[in-house]
């Protein structure tokens, strides 16, 4: 949901020259700007090398729900994946910036009650080894537009639950709620301008936006 956002928000932005996706499916849009890579095994990056390189910035949207899935599933696709794409970008572009969707709530001990918690800030803590322009994005709860949906179906049902309080939602906590257009532009300013902070959580992000 939200890497549909991010897209989105790359797309329509004028300074960005090419935007190049890499996934097991392609995304469904056309655009002069947009590139797709259809990519099986994200486990493995070496087959597609030679495109990965001349790229000033990565964002890492996929993440999959906890829910229903054993430690070693979930850090499978969240930390596995992850650090496969990083290890082959890095050399490729060592001045890449890097940017990871984690969690509100991530505990940056790495030794945290949360399961997906604990496999999150592993993640995190490896990326800011790994990339001297790596930025945690945090976000909370998080509005979809465009008519971009979540793939998952309870997310998608709170969603559709909670459009009706967001007015009030947004009055009672202006600074945990944020779009998908939002999220995308905060990526393309630290990409741009950097930040004060490397882990971003939804009111860093928010100032980040107000230009604070």
């Amino acid at each position: 949901m939200i890497g549909q956002g991010v897209l989105r928000e790359c797309l329509r932005d004028p300074d960005v020259q090419l935007v190049q996706t890499v996934g097991r499916n392609v995304t469904g849009m056309q655009h002069s700007k947009l590139r797709e890579v259809v990519h099986a095994d994200l486990a493995n990056y070496r087959p597609i090398e030679a495109q990965l390189a001349g790229f000033s910035a990565c964002f890492w949207c996929l993440g999959v729900t906890s829910a229903g899935k054993t430690e070693a599933e979930y850090d499978r696709v969240t930390y596995g994946f992850t650090m496969a794409a990083a290890e082959t970008l890095a050399p490729l572009n060592p001045r890449m910036v890097f940017v990871f969707v984690s969690g509100v709530g991530t505990d940056s001990t790495e030794r945290g009650r949360l399961m997906w918690a604990r496999v999150k800030v592993k993640t995190e803590n490896a990326l800011l080894r790994m990339f001297p322009s790596a930025y945690m994005f945090r976000p909370g709860f998080i509005q979809p537009l465009d008519g971009i949906q979540s793939r998952t179906p309870l997310y998608r049902w709170l969603y559709v639950l909670s459009t009706p309080l967001l007015p009030l939602l947004r009055r009672a906590f202006p600074n945990q709620i944020l779009t998908t257009q939002e999220i995308g532009r905060a990526m393309l300013l630290v990409t741009r301008n950097g930040a004060s902070k490397r882990v971003l959580e939804p009111r860093d992000i928010r100032a980040l936006l107000d230009g604070r």
